[in-house]
């Protein structure tokens, strides 16, 4: 049930269950540069507001994906909570997609 209302982070970058490493990492760029704030600095607020919040969900998925063990706790239907918080998680560090983004570019 749980797993049915979570974001699919496969479908936020456009990938297959079984992608590779270097799959995601594509994604992750491509959708990236796609949302990214700057891009749509011309954009009405509201547009600018989708964007951000597309954007910061990519970083997300990619923040999850990319982790071998986030990645497999993801896959077997783990709350995102244990997730991000506990074992393997983000050790109450506050999330910041324009790192990760940064590190690519």
């Amino acid at each position: 049930m749980k797993k049915s209302k979570r974001k699919d982070y496969y479908k936020l970058l456009s990938l297959k269950k079984d992608a590779t490493e270097d799959e995601i990492k594509k994604a992750y760029r491509k959708h990236a540069l796609l949302h990214h704030p700057d891009r749509h600095s011309h954009a009405t607020d509201e547009i600018k507001k989708a964007e951000e919040v597309k954007f910061k969900e990519v970083g997300e998925a990619y923040a999850v994906l990319s982790d071998p063990k986030k990645k497999a706790r993801y896959d077997s239907g783990q709350d995102l909570e244990e997730i991000n918080s506990g074992g393997g998680g983000f050790d109450g560090a506050i999330f910041d997609p324009n790192i990760i983004f940064q590190s690519f570019f």
